[in-house]
């Protein structure tokens, strides 16, 4: 019997410090997916994924010998060109709706942040006028004081 709970490398030996190495943490954007498994994720043929490359529509990781490998991100997108292609649209439509969705996910991470800039800016100034009301003598008073002009005199030649 391998692995047990004494031994959680699975029988294999080694050291937690020894897994840590390979431990690989996988997110959305991770290319693990060869093109086989990303086709039958997506429902796609192998050679609709190489077009839809070539075409820009989606952009796969390589691996050190040049095939493919897709990530989770990919595979979406590649269901999302599946979805607009089945509706009538065409590559190029599909690709600028691409474009277009970017752009807007971008824009709105933009607004996202401006808007965190514009709360930090807000509780500064906040803090500032708190702190200006324990100082009176900085703060700006009224002044009725009338000042005099007096040109120069012109020389007389």
């Amino acid at each position: 019997m391998t692995g047990t709970r004494s031994d959680p490398t699975g029988g294999l030996g080694g050291s937690r410090r020894a897994r840590a190495a390979f431990d690989m943490t996988m997110d959305a954007e991770t290319p693990v997916y060869v093109i086989s498994v990303a086709a039958e994720l997506t429902g796609l043929h192998p050679q609709t994924l190489r077009t839809y490359d070539r075409l820009g529509l989606v952009t796969p990781g390589r691996s050190g010998g040049g095939g493919r490998r897709y990530s989770l991100r990919d595979i979406e997108t590649l269901r999302h060109v599946a979805e607009l292609t089945a509706a009538g649209i065409g590559l190029e439509g599909v690709k600028r709706i691409l474009e277009l969705e970017a752009l807007a996910e971008s824009l709105t991470a933009r607004v996202a942040e401006l808007e965190e800039a514009l709360d930090d800016a807000q509780v500064m100034l906040e803090r500032a006028a708190e702190q200006a009301a324990y100082l009176p003598e900085l703060m700006p008073r009224p002044s009725q004081a009338v000042v005099v002009w007096q040109g120069r005199a012109r020389r007389r030649r």
